[in-house]
C-alpha cells in the first residue's frame, strides 16, 4: 500500500512540474525583447480591435492571388490588381460596387493610377508587359513591352516619370504623357518593392533580394551610387519611407522581421519581428503608426516612439492571404485585399486608421 501511495504521489509530483513547465514557457513566449532591451508584449496580448472594420467590398468571381492596388480619391475608385484572375477591378467606392473588370491581362501585379493624364498603368508578370489604359473609357491605349517580370510601379509626380522594376535586374522609366519608354536603371537582380523621395537624395531606394542588399540610385543621373548589404536577414520584399526622420522602413521575410534603417549611414538603427509574408508596409506621418500587412492573416501596427525606437501596438485579424494593401492618408483609410483562399469569396477589407492610445 505504502509503494502504491508514494506511486501516485510521485505521479502528481510529476504532472505539477510539467505544469510549471508549461506556464514558464507561456510566459516567456508571451515577452519579447527590442534590440534595446526593453520589454515589450507579445502579439496575442496585442489589441486586436484597434483600428475599426467600416467596409467590407465584395470582389464577386475573382479567384486566386490579389497583388496592388491604387486609387482616385477625387473620383472615390479603387484599382484592384487581381494576378491570379489577371484581371483588374474598378470599384465605386460610395457604393462599395463594381464598375468594371479590364479582363484578359497576363499575371497584372503593379498598378498607377495618374489623375492628370487619366491614365492607368498596369504591369504585367507573366509577359512582362505595361499596359496603359484610358481611367474614363478604360480602353487599351498603349503596350510596352519589357523583358520580362514587370512588376511594381510607381507614379513620381514631381519628376511625372512612371518607373516600373522588371526582369532579372531594371528599373524602367516611362514618360506618361507620350506613353514611351526611356530608359532603364540597371540592377543586380529583380527589384522588389522601391521608394522614391523628391527630398532625400539620391533619390530611389530598390530593395533588390537576388542580390541580398538595398540598392540607393540617383534619380537625376539615373545610375546606382550605394549597395547597402542586408544584414542577418534575407528576403527584403515590401518598403516604406519616412522622409522626415531619414528612417527606412524594409521588411524581410526569413525571418519575418522589419529593419529601420537611417538613410544617411544605410545601417540599421533597429529591428522587429512582424507578421509573417507580409507584401506591403505603409508609414502614417501623421499618427506615427507603421502599417504592415501578411499572407499569414494579420496587420501589424507599430507605433514610431521616436526616429529609433518602434514598438508594435496592435495585431489586428484580417483573412488568410491578406498581404497587400493600400493606406490613403487623405482619407485616413486602410484597404487590405483578401483573396478567396479560405473557401470564401474575395473582398477588399476598408479600416479607418487613428492614432492608437
Amino acid at each position: 500500500m505504502r509503494l502504491i501511495t508514494n506511486k501516485k504521489n510521485f505521479v502528481r509530483i510529476g504532472i505539477a512540474a510539467v505544469a510549471i513547465i508549461v506556464l514558464f514557457v507561456y510566459s516567456m513566449e508571451n515577452v519579447e525583447r527590442t534590440d534595446t532591451g526593453q520589454e515589450g508584449q507579445h502579439a496575442t496580448n496585442l489589441n486586436a480591435a484597434s483600428l475599426g472594420l467600416v467596409q467590407t467590398i465584395p470582389l464577386p468571381n475573382v479567384s486566386g492571388r490579389i497583388d496592388h492596388m491604387d486609387i482616385d480619391i477625387p473620383g472615390q475608385r479603387l484599382f484592384v490588381a487581381e494576378l491570379g484572375n489577371n484581371s483588374v477591378d474598378v470599384i465605386d467606392l460610395k457604393t462599395g460596387n463594381r464598375i468594371i473588370s479590364i479582363s484578359g491581362l497576363h499575371e497584372p501585379q503593379g498598378i498607377a493610377y495618374i489623375q492628370d493624364a487619366n491614365k492607368i498603368f498596369v504591369a504585367n508578370g507573366e509577359d512582362g508587359t505595361v499596359q496603359i489604359f484610358d481611367s474614363n473609357t478604360f480602353s487599351l491605349l498603349e503596350t510596352i513591352s519589357l523583358s520580362s517580370d514587370a512588376d511594381n510601379i510607381h507614379y513620381n509626380a514631381y519628376q511625372k516619370l512612371v518607373y516600373v522594376g522588371y526582369g532579372n535586374g531594371g528599373l524602367a522609366v516611362i514618360d506618361p504623357a507620350k506613353n514611351s519608354f526611356i530608359d532603364t536603371i540597371k540592377l543586380d537582380g529583380h527589384p522588389e518593392s522601391f521608394q522614391i523621395s523628391d527630398e532625400l537624395q539620391p533619390g530611389i531606394f530598390v530593395n533588390v533580394p537576388e542580390s541580398n542588399s538595398i540598392s540607393v540610385i540617383d534619380a537625376q543621373n539615373r545610375t546606382v551610387v550605394a549597395k547597402w548589404p542586408n544584414i542577418g536577414a534575407s528576403g527584403n520584399y515590401p518598403m516604406a519611407l519616412d522622409e522626415d526622420s531619414h528612417r527606412l522602413f524594409t521588411v524581410y521575410r526569413s525571418p519575418s522581421q522589419l529593419f529601420v534603417i537611417d538613410t544617411n549611414s544605410g545601417k540599421p538603427v533597429a529591428k522587429l519581428d512582424i507578421v509573417k509574408d507580409a507584401d506591403d508596409i505603409w508609414f502614417d506621418a501623421e499618427n506615427k503608426q507603421i502599417y504592415l500587412t501578411g499572407g499569414e492573416g494579420y496587420l501589424d501596427v507599430i507605433a514610431q516612439n521616436d526616429q529609433d525606437n518602434y514598438q508594435e501596438i496592435a495585431k489586428i485579424p484580417t483573412g488568410q492571404g491578406g498581404r497587400t494593401s493600400l493606406f490613403v492618408p487623405a482619407l485616413d483609410r486602410l484597404y487590405i485585399a483578401i483573396p478567396d483562399y479560405s473557401g470564401e469569396s474575395a473582398e477588399i477589407k476598408v479600416f479607418e486608421t487613428h492614432k492608437i492610445k
